[in-house]
């Protein structure tokens, strides 16, 4: 039972067992800091040649060296008869195969493998200070470079220094001459390939960021070019529409100006009404390119299906003959869908007061249950006086407008006269 300590009332208790207050803090201490290593088989084609080599000369180095001065001990087990008479090799060879074989291990387990070479540095005879010293060496940077659990690995590291360097009375391994050149060029070697691979890498990472700056630099550009083609439809329905209309009653008034005063004088408010019309679109379009610094309440909102009465009403104002059809059960509809079809409308009868002046023409608008239907139909006649001008930019325009809500704009002459424009725009169903 945990010992439990007396409070006096209103007082909390801030005791706890010493044993959990340790486990606690040893989960502090193991918890890794970092991803567990997962070497690559390369890497661990690598590992394996370097433990196969170092075990080479390390048991090379054991056989040639001599005798054991001391026996060599493994703990719970008395191994002296292997080496306390000369030729009696055995021990050695154990230990060098040991500390060398598992550094093939040493990016998977670093510290694992620290600890074992450290054990059997620690049971190697100070008189046979190379026998796991480069192996020591290459198992304290293995934990330094992969151990995931830093103050553990930390702590082992210097461990390792104190048994090596300063607690152990031996000296350490002297390199022979014939290796000081290579101690001297592999490192160099080794660095300068580092440098090298350090330098490729850098420049692949500034060719990969300039390349997408240059991607984003054109993904903007493009934005600009359909924010800018997008503005340019918007403009040309305005415009197009309600200067075609105002052109029509001014021409008409100017005709009956002098028969028939009352009759210009409503062409005069018509075209009045038209420009009105116009500024209001435009300032609504206007706002679209200086959107932070236009007043919200001087922006109209943008035309819907609801505004399709107005918009006949001023093309019939203009001499055009036009009814209005509504079948289905109308619905609210996504603004961008209402809007793309009152252009489709405002576009073909812009189109028939252009080329067909004067010639009847009928609007159907078709709530399905899948999709919206718009018809445009007039029976032909002759051009009017901007017929000219086109250019098929409208069309065009339409077609980009419709494509975005995937929907399909047909345009096309009649068998018996006259010119058709359907647009069908899918909806979701209601």
């Amino acid at each position: 039972m945990p010992r439990r300590t007396a409070v006096r009332e209103n007082e909390t208790v801030t005791s706890a067992p010493v044993a959990d207050r340790l486990r606690h803090w040893a989960t502090l201490v193991l918890l890794p800091t970092g991803p567990l290593p997962r070497p690559a088989r390369r890497n661990y084609v690598f590992d394996v040649v370097l433990a196969l080599v170092l075990g080479i000369v390390s048991v090379e180095y054991a056989l040639d060296a001599g005798d054991f001065p001391a026996p060599v001990r493994f703990p719970g087990q008395d191994l002296s008869e292997f080496r306390t008479e000369p030729g009696g090799e055995v021990g050695a060879v154990v230990v060098a195969v040991v500390s060398s074989a598992v550094l093939a291990l040493r990016r998977r387990y670093p510290l694992v493998v620290l600890w074992i070479v450290l054990e059997a540095n620690l049971m190697t005879p100070t008189e046979w200070p190379r026998l796991t010293f480069y192996a020591c060496v290459i198992a304290a940077y293995s934990a330094a470079a992969y151990s995931p659990h830093r103050p553990p690995a930390l702590a082992s590291l210097v461990v390792t220094v104190l048994s090596v360097a300063v607690l152990r009375d031996s000296e350490l391994p002297v390199v022979p001459n014939q290796y000081v050149p290579l101690v001297v060029l592999v490192p160099l070697i080794v660095a300068a390939n580092g440098l090298r691979t350090w330098k490729v890498r850098t420049d692949e990472g500034l060719a990969q960021v300039s390349a997408l700056e240059r991607e984003q630099a054109e993904a903007l550009q493009r934005a600009v070019a359909h924010e800018r083609s997008r503005i340019a439809r918007e403009l040309h329905d305005v415009v197009t529409h309600h200067v075609s209309v105002m052109t029509i009653q001014a021409g008409a008034a100017r005709k009956v100006m002098a028969t028939a005063p009352d009759q210009a004088e409503e062409a005069l408010l018509a075209v009045e009404a038209g420009g009105r019309a116009a500024m209001t679109e435009l300032r609504h379009v206007m706002g679209l390119l200086t959107m932070d610094g236009a007043d919200p309440a001087e922006l109209a909102p943008q035309p819907g299906l609801d505004q399709l009465e107005a918009l006949v009403s001023r093309v019939r104002d203009a001499g055009l003959p036009v009814e209005l059809t509504v079948t289905g059960v109308p619905r609210p509809l996504p603004s961008g869908v209402e809007l793309t079809a009152y252009r489709v409308v405002q576009e073909a009868l812009t189109n028939t007061v252009k080329h067909a002046a004067g010639a009847p023409a009928t609007v159907t608008v078709d709530y399905g249950a899948d999709d919206l239907r718009v018809d445009v139909v007039d029976t032909g006649g002759e051009p009017g006086p901007g017929a000219a001008g086109g250019a098929g930019h409208g069309l065009i325009g339409l077609r980009e407008r419709l494509a975005v809500y995937g929907g399909t704009l047909n345009a096309r002459r009649r068998l018996g006269g006259g010119y058709r424009v359907t647009a069908l725009i899918p909806l979701e169903a209601p």
